[in-house]
Order: C-alpha cells, then sequence, then structure tokens
C-alpha cells in the first residue's frame, strides 16, 4: 500500500505598501512641541524631526556624530532658539547643551581652552578642557542617551578651531591636552552663522530678517527664500574649506520671518512674561492679558528689520516688563488681581488697568453667570468651595475644568492655576498659550 503523499499549498506572496513618510508618536509629540516653540521656520522644524527620527530608530552612521547641523541665515532669525527649544523638550531645560561661543577663540592660542594645553606648555593640568566627556555628557538622560553642542557664530572663530572641527565632524572623536580621548558618537553637533547677512541686507528691501510689508504672496516668499538659501549657501562656501563644508550632513538656511509670524511670536513671548509673573513674590502674583491694539503695538515697536524679532523682546521689556515692576514695587497690584493691557489715548505707551471686585459682592451672585457671557465681576472669578492652603498661585494637579478653544485665537488653553483672594476661599482659572484668561466656560475678554 503506497502511502498518500501530502499535497503542498503553494506560497503566494503578497506587496504590502510601505509609507517612508510616517513617523512614530514618540517623533510626532517632538515635532508638535518644537513648532509650538519655533515660529515661521518649518524647514528648521523638519531637519530636527528628521534627526530624531533618525536616532530614535537606532540609524545612526557609526564612528561619527548622530548629524553635523550648520544654521545659517540673517541675525533675530531663530538658529538658536531652535537648539535651545529642542533641548528644552528633549533634557528638560534650554541650557541642557554645551555651546560654545566662537567669538572667544579669534587667535589660535585659544583652542587651549576648548581642548586644553600640551605637557610642557603654562597652564598644562591646571586649566580644565571644556570639551571633556564629563562635560559633554552631563544632559544626557535614561530615554535620550545622546547630547548638544552648539558651536555659536562659528564664522568668528579662528582657522584652527575650523581645523579642529574636521576630525571631530569627521570621526566623532577628539584628543585632550592630556591624551585623553573624547567619544562624540552619540552627540549632535550644531553651528550657527551669520554669513551672508549683508549680501541679504542689500538683496532684499524689506531687510534683515523679515518681509517689508503685509501684502507679499506666498509667490513672492517663496522667491525671496529661494534667493536667500543660494545666496547664503554662496556665500558660506567662499568662507569655509570645501574639506569642511563636505563633513556637514545639512545646510539648513532660515527663511524670512512675516508679519503673521511676528505676531505668533509676540503671543508667546507674552505668555513667558506670565510665567515671570508667576515665578516672582508669592504675594505679588497676577494674571494680566492683552488687547489687540496693545498686541499691534507692541508690533509696529518690535519690528525692526536689522535685528529681527530680538528687536521684539526689548519693546517688550520697555513697554510691558519695565512697567510691571514699578507696580509691583509699589504696591499698585496684589495676588489674585487680573490686570487689563490697552494702548494709552496718546497711542505711544501702553495703559495698564485693574478690575476691583466690588465691596458687595456676593459669591451667590456668579449663579446668574453661568451660562453665556459673564459680568466683570462674574468672568473674573470662578468660586471653589475650599480653602486655600498657601497664599500664592499654585498649578493645580486636578483636569482642566474648561477644554473649548480661546475665540479669537484658536489657541488651547494651557496651565491651571489656584489661587487665595478673599475670605479663605479660592479662585481657579486658566491661561490659554494665547496669554488670554480663562475662568470656566468665561473669557476675560470686555463685550
Amino acid at each position: 500500500m503506497t502511502s498518500e503523499i501530502p499535497r503542498l499549498r503553494p506560497f503566494v506572496s503578497e506587496e504590502v505598501l510601505l509609507d517612508p513618510e510616517q513617523r512614530s508618536s514618540e517623533v510626532l509629540d517632538f515635532e508638535s512641541r518644537l513648532s509650538s516653540k519655533i515660529i515661521g521656520q518649518d524647514w528648521a522644524v523638519g531637519r530636527m524631526v528628521n534627526m530624531y527620527q533618525i536616532y530614535t530608530a537606532g540609524m545612526s552612521a557609526p564612528r561619527r556624530p548622530i548629524a553635523n547641523l550648520l544654521f545659517l541665515g540673517p541675525t533675530g532669525s531663530g538658529k538658536t532658539r531652535v537648539v535651545e527649544a529642542s533641548a528644552e523638550i528633549l533634557f528638560g531645560s534650554p541650557r541642557a547643551l554645551l555651546k560654545i561661543d566662537c567669538a572667544e577663540f579669534q587667535h589660535s592660542h585659544e583652542i587651549a581652552k576648548l581642548i586644553g594645553s600640551p605637557p610642557g606648555y603654562l597652564g598644562h593640568r591646571e586649566t580644565p578642557p571644556l570639551l571633556t566627556q564629563e562635560a559633554i555628557d552631563q544632559y544626557q538622560t535614561e530615554k535620550n542617551r545622546f547630547s548638544f553642542l552648539l558651536f555659536d557664530e562659528i564664522e568668528k572663530a579662528n582657522d584652527a578651531l575650523w581645523q579642529l572641527l574636521l576630525g571631530i565632524l569627521d570621526k566623532a572623536t577628539l584628543t585632550l591636552g592630556d591624551n585623553r580621548g573624547v567619544d562624540l558618537t552619540r552627540c549632535v553637533i550644531f553651528m550657527t552663522s551669520n554669513i551672508g547677512a549683508a549680501e541679504i541686507a542689500r538683496m532684499i528691501s524689506g531687510g534683515i530678517g523679515f518681509t517689508a510689508g503685509l501684502g507679499v504672496d506666498a509667490a513672492r516668499l517663496e522667491e525671496i527664500d529661494d534667493k536667500i538659501t543660494t545666496t547664503t549657501i554662496d556665500a558660506a562656501k567662499r568662507v569655509f574649506s570645501p574639506e569642511f563644508m563636505n563633513r556637514i550632513d545639512r545646510v539648513v538656511v532660515f527663511r524670512t520671518l512675516t508679519q503673521d509670524h511676528l505676531r505668533r511670536i509676540l503671543d508667546i513671548e507674552l505668555n513667558d512674561v506670565q510665567n515671570r509673573i508667576m515665578a516672582s513674590q508669592p504675594d505679588k502674583q497676577f494674571v494680566m492679558w492683552f488687547t489687540s491694539d496693545a498686541k499691534e503695538f507692541l508690533i509696529r515697536e518690535g519690528t525692526d528689520y536689522k535685528y529681527g524679532a530680538r528687536h521684539l523682546k526689548r519693546a517688550i521689556e520697555r513697554h510691558v516688563v519695565f512697567p510691571i515692576s514699578n507696580l509691583i514695587g509699589t504696591d499698585q497690584v496684589n495676588l489674585g488681581d487680573v490686570v487689563k493691557v490697552d494702548i494709552a489715548p496718546s497711542g505711544d505707551k501702553l495703559d495698564f488697568c485693574k478690575e476691583r471686585i466690588p465691596a458687595n459682592f456676593l459669591v451667590s451672585d456668579l449663579e446668574k453667570f453661568s451660562t453665556g457671557r459673564a459680568s466683570a465681576a462674574g468672568k473674573k472669578l470662578q468660586i471653589v468651595a475650599q480653602p486655600a492652603d498657601k497664599k500664592k498661585f499654585k498649578k493645580s494637579s486636578t483636569t482642566p475644568l474648561a477644554r473649548e478653544k480661546c475665540g479669537y485665537c484658536e489657541e488651547g488653553l494651557g496651565e491651571e492655576y489656584e489661587v487665595r483672594v478673599f475670605k479663605g476661599r479660592k479662585i481657579k482659572f486658566h491661561l490659554g498659550g494665547c496669554s488670554n484668561l480663562f475662568l470656566s466656560e468665561h473669557s476675560d475678554r470686555d463685550e
């Protein structure tokens, strides 16, 4: 009896189309948080996201740094800020990076500050070098086992520093003056430069860093950006040697900033001022919000085509931070106040006003403002019937009570705070990314 030979099922293959553009949830979260901090530089954000995706996938090139990135562009366009914002997201602090100010290395002998003096030279073993393994690895975390190394304004350094970088960018190794080795394979190396800024200023009537006027269309902006990219890269090739440029993985040219970008940057800067108020004296913490006229005034005062976004910060310090410091120092504002900032009738400064809680105001009066827009008292307070433990603002650990978007800027709600105001009770409020105040479903805005 012959045994029956089993029949084999024929193998049928099926092709599945893969998506190489898809990113992991971790990388998408990094991209979202970085995009909220960096305005108008989507190309630079994309390069940072690609770098992080390569690292998380373990696909970094062996015996080389994770990435060598050269950031070019006008002053005040955000080159250093991109690195600091990435460090804040990944390592918890914008200072969690090793920053080398290349203006301090304009002479060849100053390279000894980076790698230490060789044996037999004055200062050997007396002054520790900056680029030690411990200094580079000090900000690494369990999750992110890599470091950021930033050479700021590299065009100001002596040629000796550029020669030193050749080995670092290519082999990720460095030998110090005492013959100790430094491994930079787990390091992202950034270099920033303002090379080409003079050519850009002469080429574009809008000046450095910004486009002139509000009516520039998308096609015109794209043309301007293409000219800036070509001009800047050509200028870099004239300054740096071919072997230096050949070791750079990606040259990122920062784009022009429009007036719309500047308005979004203003909201971020004003929110930072609010955070400074929250971190100030415990009995003087208050909330402020800005009218649209006040913001336009700051935009006008803070737009300088030569100095970029840094001029906006100076305008905020001059017109907002300094007056607020006077208000705090003279006891004109107190814990729990809501300060409205508007443009003065003269049009050359800002006015600061606060709402007073009426002496006869009762908690029960809030019931009539449960829906719709609130009155001056109702939209100021949302009373929580539990005593406050501390006489200061503190971030609440509870889930925010309100989830709706701001109707003026479509920004989501941000942090939640609570503070004692009177009679042992406390208010709970939410501060959005747009610096608008949210109390439950009510927004601290005029009718």
